[in-house]
């Protein structure tokens, strides 16, 4: 028989993609540079010439048996030290490779981490909106409910005074994602702290601990802020990275799960890791990008045209009237639409070839995600089709 839960996942469309191939199919009627698509977050810049470097000497120097061979399960133990090493550095932590599980990108790292901490169907797990549309998937082909915060307007930031209401005796986790997509938000050090201590308290209430699972894949793309490291402030919080957007490697699906050594019995949740990586196939990342991490884990692409990009969208929408949150780091601009209904405005949008994403699956009706991870002079060509969109409502 099919799975009746995994048929209804698989028939429900991820607005996102299907954006995105209508996008491609657009393209090749008209031309790519007549389409704005600012639907994925594809990243736009490239990748530093160390991985280049780095993959060339895998390949030229190395035996192919030993490039693409199979690491330990959790992966190979000079990439895992690779990445403790690169944290203690910058964060001022004791990790060490024990602490670390790589995996196949950040899906993979979530899923993982969701499997480890799920164990009834009458469970919880807790997001903040606006959130990452995947959220709700992850969740739920795991057992458990998804609790959506309302979200906090203007600012769209930590709603704490609904969070506590909503929180209850099933909550097992909540995700945590700053930089946000869909908004560029970072939440503030005092916002992480006021969090921690209503976990803290909850969890003595109810006599189980409850987790943070920090999802961080846009980490170092910020703008003159910096996200509070979450194991500072939370013990019993598990980190998810990919580098597909600081180092510009989105399809070769490599990441990594931080089990912080602050955590009570955080060898046991290491083990639970391990084994929910087993039950779902994910064992063993991509070998040859384990390789690449172990040299090249500290580095970034050039993240400063993601900056340049932000202001010149926020800056030009701003300018044609739109109403825009400010980001302060991710590759993303949340904006409110000139209706309240976000598909319907996107679907005008699609008439000046703007190709835009609805928030209603993020959790926030009303606006819709620019995604500015595109050339800059996408953005500017596109300003004549946002401002004939803007004026189609006058």
């Amino acid at each position: 028989m099919i799975n009746s839960k995994m048929y209804e996942l698989g028939s429900r469309r991820s607005v996102i993609r299907e954006i995105f191939e209508y996008g491609k199919k657009r393209k090749a009627e008209i031309g790519e540079d007549k389409v704005f698509d600012f639907s994925i977050g594809n990243p736009s810049v490239e990748s530093p010439e160390a991985v280049t470097e780095r993959i060339r000497e895998l390949l030229e120097v190395h035996p192919s048996t030993a490039v693409h061979g199979y690491t330990s399960a959790q992966g190979d133990p000079n990439a895992r030290q690779a990445i403790a090493d690169d944290l203690n550095r910058r964060f001022n932590t004791s990790f060490s490779g024990n602490n670390v599980y790589l995996t196949c990108g950040a899906a993979a790292s979530l899923t993982i981490s969701l499997r480890s901490i799920i164990d009834a169907d009458d469970q919880n797990v807790m997001v903040f909106a606006p959130f990452f549309t995947e959220y709700r998937v992850f969740i739920e082909s795991m057992g458990a409910q998804i609790k959506v915060v309302p979200a906090s307007f203007p600012k769209l930031d930590l709603n704490l005074d609904a969070f506590e209401r909503m929180i209850n005796e099933k909550t097992v986790a909540v995700i945590l994602n700053s930089p946000n997509n869909p908004t560029g938000v970072v939440y503030s050090e005092e916002q992480i702290k006021e969090l921690a201590a209503i976990l803290e308290k909850k969890s003595q209430e109810y006599n189980h601990p409850i987790y943070i699972i920090s999802d961080e894949p846009y980490r170092e793309i910020t703008y003159g802020c910096k996200p509070p490291f979450i194991t500072h402030y939370y013990r019993n919080s598990i980190i998810c990275y990919s580098y597909s957007k600081g180092l510009s490697l989105p399809g070769e699906r490599i990441g990594y799960i931080l089990v912080p050594d602050v955590m009570p019995d955080w060898q046991k949740m290491y083990a639970a890791v391990c084994g929910a990586g087993r039950s779902l196939g994910f064992i063993c990342a991509p070998a040859m990008f384990q390789h690449v991490i172990t040299k090249c884990a500290p580095l970034t692409s050039d993240l400063s045209k993601y900056a340049a990009n932000r202001d010149l969208i926020y800056n030009g929408l701003s300018e044609l009237g739109y109403e825009c949150v400010r980001p302060d780091g991710a590759f993303y601009l949340f904006v409110k639409c000139l209706e309240e209904d976000a598909n319907s405005f996107c679907m005008r949008a699609r008439k000046y070839d703007l190709l835009l994403v609805p928030s209603d699956d993020f959790g926030c009706p009303g606006y819709v995600r620019i995604a500015y991870c595109v050339s800059a002079e996408t953005i500017k060509n596109a300003m004549s089709a946002f401002k004939a969109l803007a004026e189609s409502y006058k």
